[in-house]
């Protein structure tokens, strides 16, 4: 008699009855011919494929910005990318067009910035580029009892989006920079899909598309632009679609030639271009006030490697007298509060900046160090008033520029070597 015959049939019957029975019984054909969701009280949801009907995206932008998904818009420092995004969001708030001439049904536009003030650099710039003001909401902060904290998106997720339910209509989100909702390490893998989850479900509920404004390392020029995206790889792979913008060598006497090109998309095509400017204007109904505002050009043709491969790499920074942009990178790391030296020290690696520039840049902006000694090591953190920089004889060739610690009782003096614990 072989084994198979001596198996109890009817004993392994029972069994399965049993097994089956605690765990719910599988459908039979019937039941999948005539879909629906299974009752339980707990346990894994399994949804039928027959159950769904395929949908097409819904596009905000066509094959550009699609509604409800998250998005990444990177590249260097002075490239305009926050005044590329407030562009999107004129054009949303105001029904406007898109830069290929199709038409935009207007929406409300949530703005969550942690680089700069919305009164004097955000709204000059909307307002010059057309947006309805009465659409557009910037996040200030987080209000509990008589005080106002900064916005901290693993706290506060739940109440934007209860906000963004009473606004209603709310069709895009721009996060800038992406990097400030991550609490912790952005060059870790996990942490980052978790962190950047709450704005991906926030975007599916509310349908509205999601941009998170992001860096590119320095080095890596000509390569795939979707992997020069700051931090881990996460924010990318995370985005369904990643667009990128770059100052590329124009013809003799167009020396304001950059690109937006799509370098990865899951949902539409992958490549493809537009060529646009930044212009200064002044605003007739503030005199005095000027605003950068993107001039939008003609559509261009090929891959984002292939577009952006002669990008310059000698680009201006953000602000007057930024090193290379590492300045503009250093305030938006610090603009929700002190962050430890070892975080610092790691996005600064990931974006290709020296540790030397960004003391420097400490220096610059009046950035200060200091113990801590509840969390342990050094945190950095913005004053009110930046440091005049001061350079003693031969500094151009020392290692580390020393910067004062905050005034608090109790904080150690910043170590005036590479010694800083990290």
């Amino acid at each position: 008699m072989t084994a198979l015959a001596k198996l109890d049939w009817a004993k392994l019957d029972k069994d399965r009855a049993k097994v089956l029975a605690a765990v719910g019984a599988a459908p039979t054909a019937a039941e999948v011919a005539m879909p629906g969701p299974a009752q339980s009280d707990n346990g894994v949801i399994l949804t039928c494929a027959a159950s769904l009907t395929p949908e097409p995206v819904a596009w905000l932008w066509r094959d550009w910005l699609a509604l409800g998904k998250f998005h990444v818009l990177a590249g260097a420092p002075g490239q305009g990318k926050t005044t590329i995004a407030l562009s999107f969001a004129a054009t949303v708030s105001s029904g406007g067009r898109w830069p290929d001439g199709t038409h935009c049904a207007p929406g409300n536009v949530l703005m969550w910035s942690g680089e700069d003030d919305p009164a004097d650099t955000l709204l000059p710039r909307l307002v010059a580029m057309g947006a309805d003001r009465n659409r557009v909401f910037f996040v200030s902060g987080y209000r509990e009892g008589n005080e106002v904290l900064p916005f901290d998106p693993a706290r506060d997720m739940g109440q934007l989006m209860a906000q963004a339910e009473k606004l209603g209509g709310v069709r895009l989100v721009v996060v800038d920079p992406v990097v400030s909702a991550v609490t912790g390490d952005s060059h870790k893998n996990t942490e980052v899909r978790r962190a950047l989850q709450p704005l991906v479900d926030m975007g599916a509920a509310m349908g509205a598309a999601v941009v998170g404004i992001s860096h590119f390392s320095k080095g890596g020029a000509g390569g795939d632009p979707t992997q020069r995206v700051v931090g881990s790889v996460a924010f990318a792979a995370v985005a369904r679609v990643v667009l990128c913008a770059a100052k590329v060598k124009g013809s003799e006497g167009d020396d304001d030639r950059r690109i937006l090109a799509r370098s990865k998309s899951n949902i539409g095509p992958d490549d493809g271009g537009f060529e646009y400017g930044i212009a200064q204007t002044e605003l007739d109904a503030w005199p005095g006030v000027h605003a950068s505002v993107i001039d939008w050009r003609s559509a261009v043709e090929g891959t984002a490697r292939e577009l952006l491969a002669e990008a310059e790499t000698d680009t201006v920074g953000d602000r007057d007298g930024d090193d290379d942009g590492v300045d503009g990178f250093l305030r938006g790391l610090l603009a929700d509060g002190p962050v430890s030296a070892r975080t610092i020290k790691a996005d600064a690696d990931g974006a290709g900046y020296a540790w030397r520039t960004v003391q420097r840049a400490a220096h610059r902006i009046g950035a200060e160090r200091r113990k801590d000694g509840m969390k342990g090591g050094w945190v950095w953190a913005l004053t009110t008033t930046p440091k005049a920089p001061h350079f003693p004889e031969g500094a151009e060739d020392a290692s580390v520029l020393k910067v004062a610690p905050l005034a608090s009782s109790g904080d150690s003096v910043a170590p005036s070597d590479d010694s800083e614990v990290f």
